[in-house]
């Protein structure tokens, strides 16, 4: 069995993930970071917010080389998604809209990249080969949420797991199949709010809509589960969840351990449950980079998780 180091959300901070890699005990080489024994797995979410940090290019230099070298794995965040969408067109439109609020979402990954079609688009071909999933020997890996019923669905339209241009349209296509699919494993379980119900999310856009914890299997109303776990949805907090018409699901603690990014968690890092286990701790937030090193365990372990 293999030894992994899974590693959360980037979004553009290289030099978070160097020093998390020399915490690993990963040695740069000529073919990129590398470590004897143990295998990096990445959650996705390489791209966008640190702006100010013009690391993108660099990141994703060292991501591609370790991908590339066999040293590290990676699957799909839902900004890699989003980018493919925000530079292809599709009947003379973008599938992403070029809106302010898009275009602002993305600037970092567009104020280095702009100008370098060719670099541009090699990175969105790695992008590509991003699978959605990963399920290996003892774990998986999914950048927001393990949802069985979505997971199959997918496989049936792509074995691979992975996107190609056609599949893309379709995926961001409202009402098909991969749509959904890609709506929940990349970005969660959303609940819609009662009409008027609103909150401004961390970036100050208004919305409607809330994630929960879908990993949380004792819950029993809306306010046990919603993200983030100060947010006031006033009322709507005393909802049933058994009265929701979107479906939450069901992950027993007998299936094997889950790693998952994406929820831009604070503190100090611990198991969200014995078998699911979350490492995006803000690092684009003034928070942490944050690994789990894995070494086969099926009950997952609050010190196993690490940081500079």
């Amino acid at each position: 069995m293999k030894y992994y180091d899974l590693i959360g959300d980037i979004h553009g901070h290289a030099d978070e993930l160097i020093k998390l890699l020399l915490h690993l005990g990963y040695e740069e080489t000529a073919d990129g970071y590398r470590h004897e024994s143990h295998q990096v797995i990445f959650l996705g979410d390489f791209i966008d917010r640190g702006a100010h940090l013009a690391q993108h290019t660099k990141l994703l230099h060292i991501v591609m080389q370790m991908v590339d070298s066999g040293a590290a794995l990676a699957v799909m965040g839902n900004h890699e998604f989003n980018a493919l969408t925000y530079h292809t067109e599709h009947n003379g439109l973008f599938l992403r809209p070029h809106t302010k609020k898009n275009t602002d979402q993305h600037q970092a990954f567009l104020n280095e990249y702009e100008h370098d079609a060719s670099s541009k688009q090699r990175v969105l071909d790695f992008f590509y080969s991003l699978p959605v999933w990963l399920e290996l020997e003892g774990l998986r890996v999914v950048h927001a949420c393990w949802d069985a019923h979505h997971i199959d669905a997918f496989r049936q339209i792509s074995p691979s797991a992975k996107l190609d241009p056609a599949l893309l349209i379709e995926a961001a296509t409202k009402g098909t199949a991969a749509y959904d699919a890609i709506e929940r494993l990349l970005k969660g379980v959303e609940v819609e709010l009662p009409a008027g119900v609103t909150f401004a999310d961390k970036d100050k856009h208004p919305r409607s809509a809330v994630r929960v914890q879908w990993w949380k299997q004792d819950a029993i109303h809306l306010g046990d589960v919603a993200l983030p776990l100060d947010l006031n949805i006033g009322d709507a907090a005393d909802l049933p969840l058994a009265s929701l018409p979107e479906s939450i699901p069901f992950y027993s603690e007998d299936q094997r351990p889950c790693f998952i990014g994406h929820y831009w968690l604070d503190g100090t890092p611990a198991p969200l449950t014995s078998n699911v286990a979350c490492l995006d701790y803000s690092v684009a937030k003034e928070g942490k980079l944050v690994a789990y090193r894995w070494r086969g365990e099926q009950t997952l372990k609050k010190a196993n998780f690490t940081h500079p």
